[in-house]
């Protein structure tokens, strides 16, 4: 796209879950992008579900985005139609097509998908969870419907997404390597999700009486968030070398999903129900009470994106004790801004939350540099930025109010 094109910079963002309607990163990240555009100058339309948008549930949004689309780009005629994930598939496809039919007066809209993960990825982790070779934990019916069914559709219109788009974005350098090689394109830029263009005010936390101290997991619970794994690395016993040191440790589980009445019996077995709270799905802001008063965020994942609740720590001065998968140690430096373990290895993960209970000063100096390197490189202003650069193909100038 040429700088000439770009006059009053209209940009459409397609999305299938907004908060505070839903509980969303990839919905987060859309909010947040639009802030930091907004601020950069840009006139920023978002298209999701309800009045003006798409009409019916939320599991047909694919289809029933597209008139919805079509009506927005004749209205509002944008410079730029950013789509996301699988849920603009067919809205990819509409776009090109409307772009082939309808004679132009300037530049047709450039089509973009961000895409946070690789959806063959995604499948591939539904699987037995195994911690040195032992299965700890393995998918329910629900999950294993997605890899049969769901997941397969995901990838085609995915892969739809990403071969008709004019850019493709990855939140990570690892995720956009993942969605090269598994969807057949020949480029993804890194445009890294953010934090800090919403204000969350902190609600009252929902475990009252519990006090600080805690270790926090929060996210959807399924299989690929590795929770057996982290039940493992808190158990006493002879294969836990950090067992004394964890021996009174408590997690609160801010999340739920498919996967928690397994989990839950997994608790009762493993002798951990004075430790271990499951607290339900959780706001925005009572996730920032319960990091302001946890002793770590911890993420076991076996896959993942980008985590938008590891730069909510970060915001929150928490350090992060997290797996070495996908494009978290591109976030979470280790000996840095927290710990990074191997994924599906108990007693590493065990000795890195002892480790973050012997030296709370530690734990402190680390959550601290996170935070400051969630200054430098993870605000809206900066996603925005890189946004600007890649998909219009110039050197974007550096806001001087950021």
């Amino acid at each position: 796209m040429s700088q000439e094109d770009s006059g009053q910079r209209r940009v459409l963002l397609v999305a299938n879950t907004l908060p505070p309607r839903d509980i969303s990163g990839v919905g987060e990240q859309v909010l947040q992008l639009a802030a930091g555009l907004r601020r950069r100058g840009f006139r920023v339309e978002i298209l999701g579900r309800g009045p003006g948008g798409a009409r019916g549930p939320k599991i047909l949004f694919p289809l029933t985005v597209v008139p919805a689309v079509l009506r927005a780009l004749w209205r509002f005629r944008p410079q730029v139609v950013q789509v996301h994930e699988s849920d603009g598939g067919l809205a990819a496809l509409a776009i090109v097509l409307y772009r082939r039919l309808v004679r132009w007066r300037g530049a047709p809209p450039e089509l973009v998908a961000l895409l946070q993960v690789s959806y063959r990825r995604e499948i591939a982790a539904v699987r037995p969870l195994l911690d040195r070779g032992r299965v700890v934990g393995r998918p329910g019916s629900v999950e294993r419907r997605f890899r049969r069914f769901k997941g397969p559709l995901q990838v085609i219109l995915g892969r739809r997404s990403a071969r008709l788009a004019d850019r493709v974005l990855a939140p990570s350098a690892r995720t956009a390597q993942e969605l090269c090689e598994d969807y057949g394109i020949e480029r993804a830029d890194v445009v890294p999700n953010v934090t800090g263009g919403l204000e969350v005010a902190p609600e009252s936390s929902p475990a009252p009486g519990n006090g600080g101290g805690y270790f926090l997991f929060v996210g959807r619970l399924r299989i690929r968030k590795g929770l057996e794994v982290l039940l493992e690395a808190l158990k006493p016993g002879p294969r836990n070398r950090a067992s004394d040191a964890l021996g009174r440790a408590r997690l609160l589980i801010a999340g739920d999903g498919e996967h928690r009445e397994a989990l839950e019996e997994a608790v009762a077995e493993g002798g951990l129900t004075r430790q271990v709270r499951f607290l339900g799905r959780c706001s925005a802001g009572q996730v920032r009470s319960l990091l302001a008063e946890a002793r770590a965020l911890v993420v076991p994942s076996i896959y993942e994106g980008m985590p938008l609740v590891i730069l909510e720590a970060m915001e929150a001065k928490l350090p992060v004790v997290a797996s070495a998968v996908s494009g978290i140690p591109e976030v979470v430096l280790s000996g840095e801004t927290g710990w990074i373990v191997p994924a599906e290895d108990a007693a590493a993960l065990s000795e890195a939350l002892a480790a973050v209970l012997e030296d709370p000063q530690e734990a402190r100096r680390r959550g601290r540099a996170g935070h400051r390197r969630l200054e430098e490189r993870y605000r809206p202003t900066h996603s925005a930025l890189l946004w600007e650069t890649s998909v219009y193909g110039i050197a974007a100038k550096e806001d001087p109010t950021a």
